[in-house]
Protein backbone atom coordinates (compact mmCIF):
# COMPACT_ATOMS: atom_id res chain seq x y z
CA UNK A 1 0.00 0.00 0.00
CA UNK A 2 2.88 2.58 0.02
CA UNK A 3 3.70 5.50 2.02
CA UNK A 4 0.17 6.84 1.34
CA UNK A 5 -1.92 8.08 4.27
CA UNK A 6 -4.78 6.18 4.98
CA UNK A 7 -8.50 7.46 3.56
CA UNK A 8 -10.77 7.38 6.30
CA UNK A 9 -13.71 5.46 4.63
CA UNK A 10 -17.10 5.88 6.26
CA UNK A 11 -20.60 3.60 5.45
CA UNK A 12 -23.21 6.06 5.95
CA UNK A 13 -27.04 4.57 6.21
CA UNK A 14 -29.90 7.02 6.09
CA UNK A 15 -32.79 4.59 7.32
CA UNK A 16 -35.88 6.01 10.40
CA UNK A 17 -35.45 2.20 11.75
CA UNK A 18 -33.55 2.51 14.55
CA UNK A 19 -33.18 -1.52 15.09
CA UNK A 20 -31.45 -1.12 11.05
CA UNK A 21 -28.47 -2.47 11.55
CA UNK A 22 -29.27 -5.45 14.09
CA UNK A 23 -29.18 -8.84 13.93
CA UNK A 24 -28.05 -10.90 10.72
CA UNK A 25 -27.49 -7.17 8.74
CA UNK A 26 -26.03 -5.62 11.63
CA UNK A 27 -23.57 -8.40 11.98
CA UNK A 28 -22.96 -8.44 8.12
CA UNK A 29 -22.48 -4.87 8.15
CA UNK A 30 -19.45 -5.09 10.87
CA UNK A 31 -18.00 -8.15 9.73
CA UNK A 32 -17.21 -6.29 6.37
CA UNK A 33 -16.36 -3.17 8.23
CA UNK A 34 -13.94 -4.76 10.91
CA UNK A 35 -12.11 -6.90 7.86
CA UNK A 36 -11.79 -3.39 5.87
CA UNK A 37 -10.82 -1.30 8.89
CA UNK A 38 -7.41 -3.93 8.56
CA UNK A 39 -6.82 -2.04 5.74
CA UNK A 40 -7.76 1.73 6.78
CA UNK A 41 -9.85 3.51 9.50
CA UNK A 42 -13.45 1.96 8.35
CA UNK A 43 -16.78 2.69 9.83
CA UNK A 44 -20.21 2.32 9.87
CA UNK A 45 -23.01 4.88 11.12
CA UNK A 46 -26.75 5.54 10.73
CA UNK A 47 -28.24 8.70 10.05
CA UNK A 48 -32.12 9.16 10.86
CA UNK A 49 -32.75 11.39 7.98
CA UNK A 50 -31.31 13.10 4.67
CA UNK A 51 -31.25 16.16 6.05
CA UNK A 52 -29.32 14.40 9.36
CA UNK A 53 -26.69 13.02 7.45
CA UNK A 54 -25.89 16.31 5.24
CA UNK A 55 -25.95 18.53 8.38
CA UNK A 56 -23.12 15.78 9.54
CA UNK A 57 -21.46 16.46 5.77
CA UNK A 58 -21.15 20.35 6.18
CA UNK A 59 -19.77 20.07 9.38
CA UNK A 60 -17.34 17.85 8.40
CA UNK A 61 -16.09 20.11 5.91
CA UNK A 62 -15.10 22.79 8.51
CA UNK A 63 -12.23 21.16 8.42
CA UNK A 64 -11.09 18.85 5.53
CA UNK A 65 -14.18 18.11 3.02
CA UNK A 66 -14.96 14.86 2.96
CA UNK A 67 -15.44 13.06 -0.69
CA UNK A 68 -19.27 11.65 -0.62
CA UNK A 69 -20.19 8.47 -2.76
CA UNK A 70 -23.91 8.44 -2.63
CA UNK A 71 -25.47 4.60 -3.49
CA UNK A 72 -28.47 5.25 -6.53
CA UNK A 73 -30.68 3.22 -8.57
CA UNK A 74 -29.57 6.43 -11.30
CA UNK A 75 -25.85 6.08 -10.35
CA UNK A 76 -22.72 4.44 -12.72
CA UNK A 77 -22.71 0.88 -12.31
CA UNK A 78 -19.28 0.18 -12.05
CA UNK A 79 -17.30 -3.59 -11.46
CA UNK A 80 -15.74 -4.40 -8.23
CA UNK A 81 -12.25 -3.50 -9.88
CA UNK A 82 -13.51 0.16 -11.01
CA UNK A 83 -14.71 0.79 -7.67
CA UNK A 84 -11.11 -0.56 -6.42
CA UNK A 85 -9.39 1.90 -9.14
CA UNK A 86 -11.74 4.87 -8.11
CA UNK A 87 -10.39 4.23 -4.54
CA UNK A 88 -6.76 4.01 -5.45
CA UNK A 89 -7.42 7.79 -7.00
CA UNK A 90 -8.78 8.65 -3.09
CA UNK A 91 -5.59 7.19 -1.29
CA UNK A 92 -3.15 8.95 -4.55
CA UNK A 93 -5.24 12.18 -4.53
CA UNK A 94 -4.67 12.53 -0.69
CA UNK A 95 -8.03 12.00 0.14
CA UNK A 96 -8.54 12.20 3.98
CA UNK A 97 -11.90 10.43 4.29
CA UNK A 98 -14.45 8.84 2.07
CA UNK A 99 -18.21 8.70 2.76
CA UNK A 100 -20.36 5.88 1.02
CA UNK A 101 -23.87 6.51 1.82
CA UNK A 102 -27.02 4.74 1.15
CA UNK A 103 -29.78 6.84 0.80
CA UNK A 104 -33.51 7.43 2.20
CA UNK A 105 -36.48 4.79 1.27
CA UNK A 106 -37.96 7.45 -1.17
CA UNK A 107 -34.02 8.01 -2.89
CA UNK A 108 -31.55 11.27 -2.61
CA UNK A 109 -33.27 14.55 -3.42
CA UNK A 110 -31.86 16.57 -5.73
CA UNK A 111 -29.92 18.76 -3.54
CA UNK A 112 -28.17 15.41 -2.23
CA UNK A 113 -27.30 14.53 -5.20
CA UNK A 114 -25.65 17.58 -6.48
CA UNK A 115 -23.27 17.44 -3.44
CA UNK A 116 -21.95 14.25 -4.14
CA UNK A 117 -18.80 13.67 -5.90
CA UNK A 118 -19.95 10.58 -7.58
CA UNK A 119 -23.28 8.75 -7.26
CA UNK A 120 -22.99 4.68 -7.88
CA UNK A 121 -25.61 2.12 -8.38
CA UNK A 122 -25.27 -1.46 -7.16
CA UNK A 123 -27.05 -2.73 -10.19
CA UNK A 124 -30.67 -2.14 -11.93
CA UNK A 125 -32.44 -3.88 -9.07
CA UNK A 126 -34.19 -2.23 -6.32
CA UNK A 127 -33.03 -3.50 -3.12
CA UNK A 128 -33.88 -3.55 0.48
CA UNK A 129 -32.03 -0.38 2.73
CA UNK A 130 -30.01 -3.32 5.12
CA UNK A 131 -29.29 -5.51 1.99
CA UNK A 132 -27.97 -2.25 0.18
CA UNK A 133 -25.75 -1.30 3.22
CA UNK A 134 -24.29 -5.29 3.50
CA UNK A 135 -23.48 -5.13 -0.33
CA UNK A 136 -21.76 -1.39 0.34
CA UNK A 137 -19.62 -3.14 3.21
CA UNK A 138 -18.75 -6.07 1.52
CA UNK A 139 -17.75 -3.69 -1.69
CA UNK A 140 -15.65 -0.88 0.34
CA UNK A 141 -13.46 -4.58 2.00
CA UNK A 142 -13.26 -5.82 -1.69
CA UNK A 143 -11.64 -2.87 -3.15
CA UNK A 144 -9.64 -2.66 -0.47
CA UNK A 145 -8.50 -6.56 -0.96
CA UNK A 146 -7.96 -5.55 -4.92
CA UNK A 147 -5.88 -2.61 -4.30
CA UNK A 148 -3.96 -4.58 -1.39
CA UNK A 149 -3.21 -7.57 -4.19
CA UNK A 150 -5.22 -9.60 -1.33
CA UNK A 151 -6.53 -13.05 -2.86
CA UNK A 152 -10.18 -12.15 -1.81
CA UNK A 153 -11.07 -10.95 -4.72
CA UNK A 154 -9.78 -13.55 -7.78
CA UNK A 155 -12.11 -11.87 -10.68
CA UNK A 156 -15.29 -13.17 -10.01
Amino acid sequence: MGGCRPVKIRLASITSRKAAFSGGVGDLVQLYVTRAARYTPCEAALFTSEDAFLATMVKESARVRPIVWLADSRGKLATSEELAADLVRCFDGGVQQLVLAIGPADGWSASALSRADKTISFGRITLPHELAAVVAAEQIYRALTIRAGHPYHSGH
